[in-house]
This record gives structure tokens, C-alpha cells and sequence, in this order.
């Protein structure tokens, strides 16, 4: 009886295996950013005035876009969220875009 051949390393991951590790590190990543966001909002957020020039503010549409589109896609959201969040913007009523926006 021959033992398999291990010189090659161990076998490449399916397409499907793949997928799988990849979905299951994108909600361990969502989950990290939601437990940071989770602590800005209850301990650093209250030691500073309201300043958010938008509705949801930044903290609620970067939980939203985490929820809503994982942790690539709601990390470039939330961040072009926040480089509008300035002065020189008005503000107002900016959700979360759907899935296939």
C-alpha cells in the first residue's frame, strides 16, 4: 500500500472552500468593526459635541454599510462618508446605498 504523495504540499482549496474562508473572514472583519464602532458611539461619541452634518450620522451609516455590504465595500463607504462629513458640505439625508448601487 503507497502513502499519498505530500511533496506537493497540502491540496489547493474549491472554489467553494475559498468562498467559504473568504465569507467567513469578511464577517470576522465585520464583526471587529462593529465592536469598534460600538465603542466610539458609547464611550468616545458622548465626550463630543453632535457634529455630524448628515442623517443617519457617520457612526450609524458606517454600522449599516458593515451590515449591509461587508467589510470591503462598507470600509470605502464609510470612508468617502467621512471625507464628505466637512464643513465646506451641507449634509442632510444620505442612507446607506442598496446592495446593487
Amino acid at each position: 500500500m503507497s502513502s499519498p504523495d505530500t511533496s506537493r504540499g497540502p491540496a489547493p482549496l474549491a472554489p467553494t472552500g475559498v468562498r467559504a474562508l473568504r465569507a467567513a473572514a469578511d464577517r470576522a472583519l465585520v464583526a471587529l468593526a462593529l465592536l469598534v464602532l460600538g465603542i466610539y458611539r458609547k464611550v468616545i461619541s458622548p465626550l463630543l459635541p453632535p457634529s455630524c452634518r448628515f442623517v443617519p450620522s457617520c457612526s450609524e451609516y458606517a454600522i449599516g454599510a458593515y451590515q449591509r455590504h461587508g467589510f470591503l465595500r462598507g470600509t470605502w463607504l464609510t470612508v468617502r462618508r467621512l471625507a464628505r462629513c466637512q464643513p465646506l458640505c451641507s449634509g442632510g439625508h444620505d442612507p446607506v446605498p442598496g446592495r446593487h448601487a
